[in-house]
């Protein structure tokens, strides 16, 4: 098996050992991404809305550079700090997608990192 390590600076670094994305063989894993703002430690999180899109917006860059956009995404989850927000965040993620959405799960956990509200991981394919 072939290990690819897909990093870019457009995308906030890894606050933990992981890697922004794996790619192998047709797949790419996209870790979880919280709405880190590339290049510092703080949160873009003034409301559910702007930290939905920033987490996106983290996704979008690393799917780029790995030569992906979210059309190539199969599989996401997200994880959310409560479930009241699920209507807000879903209302954000669509925009994101042309309409031919990946399967997906959201469930709500007792904490995210930074103490975000939402982060999302993503499978893309080739």
């Amino acid at each position: 098996m072939i290990k690819q390590i897909i990093e870019t600076n457009n995308a906030p670094a890894p606050i933990g050992p992981y890697n922004q994305a794996v790619k192998t063989g047709n797949f790419l894993f996209v870790s979880g991404q919280v709405a880190l703002k590339p290049g510092t430690n703080d949160l873009a999180n003034a409301d559910i809305i702007e930290e939905t899109h920033q987490v996106l917006q983290n996704m979008k860059a690393i799917l780029a550079e790995a030569g992906m956009d979210f059309s190539n995404i199969v599989k996401t989850t997200i994880f959310l700090s409560d479930m009241a927000l699920f209507s807000q965040v879903n209302e954000i993620y669509a925009t994101y997608f042309d309409g031919n959405f990946p399967a997906r799960e959201t469930v709500a956990v007792k904490g995210l990192p930074k103490n975000a509200n939402v982060e999302i991981s993503a499978i893309a394919a080739f």
